[in-house]
């Protein structure tokens, strides 16, 4: 099932004295967060007045945050959008949309375990996945991914030998004393 609400980022500070907060993003564009009319803060909608890049956070005005007080009492909450307010391409997902997913070999149709997390590398996310043994896949169309369906609860993958992070693919250990 998927998640009502992504989380996108958190507010880290206070930025001047009008009570501008400044909004750390979770794996995002900060250009991104800037799209957004209404984000939610504890589950509430709240609508953002103004919103602006500054360097890799964005800036935010918000309403009944006048000043630098208020904008530090909301230091350390999390950032979310609904996610029926965000169209994303086919074929692309939310890393919370991703987690829990069962994943499935695509040669055996054999259930490998469940997505528990998704590592963000600069050339291609990892999906960390957890079940008998652990595996780190990586997150290329395709080649490991054969198909994923968060509706359905589950990813199919291509398995390749040293997937596995417990499996011995380097042959014997010379063993130094």
């Amino acid at each position: 099932m998927r998640p009502a609400f992504i989380p996108v980022g958190q507010i880290v500070n206070a930025h001047g004295i009008r009570g501008e907060v400044k909004v750390n993003p979770h794996g995002f564009d900060p250009e991104f967060l800037t799209e957004f009319d209404t984000i939610y803060i504890d589950n509430q909608p709240v609508k953002v007045r103004s919103a602006r890049v500054h360097k890799s956070t964005v800036l935010m005005t918000l309403p009944g945050v006048d000043d630098m007080d208020a904008a530090l009492a909301l230091k350390g909450k999390t950032v979310s959008i609904r996610r029926t307010d965000v169209h994303l391409p086919q074929g692309q997902f939310f890393d919370q949309e991703l987690l829990g997913l069962r994943v499935i070999d695509c040669a055996t149709d054999q259930e490998i375990g469940i997505i528990d997390r998704v590592l963000t590398y600069p050339a291609h996310k990892i999906y960390q996945v957890r079940g008998q043994r652990e595996y780190l896949i990586p997150a290329v169309p395709g080649v490991f991914i054969e198909s994923t369906d968060p509706d359905a609860g589950e990813m199919r993958v291509h398995m390749m030998k040293g997937l596995a992070t417990d499996l011995d693919i380097g042959g014997p250990r010379l063993h130094v004393r």
